[in-house]
């Protein structure tokens, strides 16, 4: 192979955990499923609460319906996934989103839609999301290598990015010709396809001494967090660059402002275009030892190129600028991703799964309140700006607060060795009991 070529090759994919675990291919194909489907709702639900009341507050208020079950469920849906198979937590959660999702349908078609089972879908949604992502999160850790974790997190992102940008892509264009009620058609055929899918997992029991979920559980974990400053770093970071800077809800608004109605879906997936380039390119991050530092690369990098998309008035810049924030969030995620899944011992993962699922949801539920807050008070554009610089600030003052992230190292950090030894066991004992059970 020429040096050309094989420099092209490293900044290519690692396949290696998609080769090595048949249940990581399933939930990757299930996930790609789900976030397409899932895109057209979400394009599909704000629009539809813009036309019924014309109130950016309205559509930003959404994210305040989602965040109590958020908070709620995420927090005992961590305590859950360690205690109960993982499997029949994501096959009863898919199965009841596309329930939610049939509720959407019937309401799009009556004569006169009304607003409010709008927000208790939202809100339905949010709970059944808060109880399915731990689950799924903490079966990652389990199912990859120690050493993969990075490559799942890049192919899991990437997966994320194809579903993303095809779904709102093609939602703009469903909702704009066929109206509200066949985009949610499309999310509930998605959604059993799902449950196909995750049928086939291999189930996923707990420990045999783990205990029922309750507060004293979830507090726990709570003190485990609170106790690891690169783990208390991801959160914060995270939390303040999705809080002033995820303006996604006001892109309705934003596109009026701009006199570019047709650029509405290419908004939302323009972000999920910046991720799927680096993702296409995230061989590199394989090789990466300093986690922390891409965590607060990609969230100053977001907030950067959000300021910059509030600033400009040609709708191309726009996009060009949140293709490059789309980047900046993943490359924050897989640092994200990599540092919890190395570091976070196996009767813990399900409810630090359940923190770390309110630091990357409830951040986005409260940005959607605040710029619709903002844009209704300043205005669409001041308000995207102003949270980009918000965000770069934060994060800044953040790593002054929490040094240990920008030093964190997986190959010298105590946590992320003992991890590795814990795996290396489990697997040990795994290869045992099949090498007994064939004799």
């Amino acid at each position: 192979m020429s040096p050309a070529l094989a420099k092209l090759s490293a900044l290519l994919p690692d396949l290696a955990p998609w080769r090595a675990s048949r249940d990581f291919r399933l939930l990757w194909v299930q996930g790609l499923v789900t976030y397409f489907s899932s895109a057209m709702a979400m394009i599909a639900l704000p629009l539809q609460i813009k036309e019924l009341t014309g109130s950016p507050l309205a559509v930003g208020a959404m994210g305040a319906v989602e965040l109590v079950p958020l908070v709620v469920f995420g927090l005992y849906g961590g305590a859950l996934a360690d205690a109960v198979d993982r499997r029949k937590v994501i096959l009863a959660t898919e199965a009841g989103l596309g329930l939610l999702a049939a509720i959407l349908l019937v309401n799009a078609v009556l004569p006169e839609p009304v607003l409010w089972p709008l927000y208790v879908v939202a809100a339905g949604v949010s709970a059944l999301a808060g109880l399915q992502r731990p689950a799924l999160d903490s079966l990652l850790a389990r199912i990859v290598s120690h050493e993969h974790q990075t490559a799942a997190a890049a192919l899991n992102s990437l997966r994320w990015q194809m579903g993303s940008i095809a779904g709102p892509a093609l939602a703009g264009l469903v909702v704009a010709y066929a109206g509200h009620a066949p985009a949610y058609g499309v999310t509930i055929v998605g959604f059993a396809a799902s449950v196909l899918l995750c049928r086939r997992l291999s189930p996923a029991p707990p420990a045999h001494d783990a205990e029922k979920p309750s507060l004293r559980g979830i507090a726990e974990g709570a003190r485990y967090a609170w106790s690891r400053p690169v783990l208390l770093g991801t959160y914060a970071i995270d939390l303040a660059a999705m809080f002033f800077a995820f303006p996604n809800t006001i892109f309705p608004f934003l596109a009026d402002e701009l006199d570019a109605d047709w650029s509405l879906g290419l908004m939302y997936a323009a972000g999920s275009v910046g991720s799927l380039v680096l993702g296409l390119t995230s061989g590199w991050t394989s090789k990466v030892r300093r986690h922390g530092l891409l965590v607060v690369a990609g969230a100053a990098g977001w907030g950067l190129a959000i300021a910059a998309a509030g600033w400009f008035g040609n709708i191309w810049m726009v996009l060009l600028c949140l293709a490059f924030a789309g980047a900046g969030d993943m490359l924050s995620g897989l640092g994200r991703a990599t540092i919890w899944n190395q570091t976070i011992p196996e009767e813990l993962r399900g409810r630090l799964a359940g923190i770390e699922v309110l630091s990357y949801s409830v951040g986005p539920q409260l940005g959607q309140v605040r710029a619709g807050a903002m844009a209704g008070w300043t205005g669409t554009r001041s308000a995207v700006w102003t949270g980009g610089v918000a965000c770069v600030a934060s994060v800044g003052l953040l790593c002054l607060a929490l040094p240990r992230l920008l030093t964190y190292d997986s190959e010298t950090d105590e946590d992320s060795l003992r991890r590795k030894a814990q795996q290396e066991a489990a697997q040990a004992e795994a290869a045992r009991q099949e090498a007994a059970g064939t004799v």
